[in-house]
């Protein structure tokens, strides 16, 4: 049986699903050699800075590799003049001392230009939920009541 769409909504429904039938998830995956499918980030979570598109979990998966960061968490922080530009909360490691600075440059020498992080908080822990999900909505809620 195929999907109808969204009830009473043709808007959500068209966007949601293309003419020949198939579903957008909004998911990014990409298909190994062997044919199998891996999902490695959302659309809707990319940070979109000056046309390009930048994935958070490759920064918060790259800023976990320094030994001074416990967690991180990367998020798109509005700005008028680029849209949006990568942000990231780091949850310092006991006893460092790592400055934002520090991080910026960390990630600056391993990237491209455009996903190199713009700005950095420090905060005790990275809100996630009960599967270990980061909040985003959150950070970027705490980050937004602060501009």
């Amino acid at each position: 049986m195929a999907l109808a769409g969204y009830f009473s909504n043709e808007e959500a429904t068209t966007s949601t699903i293309n003419p020949e039938g198939w579903l957008r998830t909004g998911d990014v995956c990409y298909i190994d050699n062997d044919g199998f499918l891996f999902v490695v980030d959302r659309l809707k979570e990319l940070i979109k800075y000056k046309g390009y598109q930048v994935p958070p979990a490759e920064l918060e998966a790259l800023l976990l590799t320094h030994p001074a960061i416990l967690d991180a968490a990367v998020i798109p922080l509005p700005d008028k003049e680029v849209g949006q530009y990568p942000m990231a909360y780091v949850v310092r490691k006991p006893g460092t001392n790592i400055s934002h600075t520090q991080v910026m440059d960390f990630v600056a020498h391993q990237v491209a230009p455009y996903k190199r992080i713009r700005k950095v908080a420090f905060i005790s822990s990275i809100p996630k939920n009960a599967s270990g999900k980061i909040l985003r909505k959150d950070l970027i809620a705490l980050a937004t009541s602060k501009l």
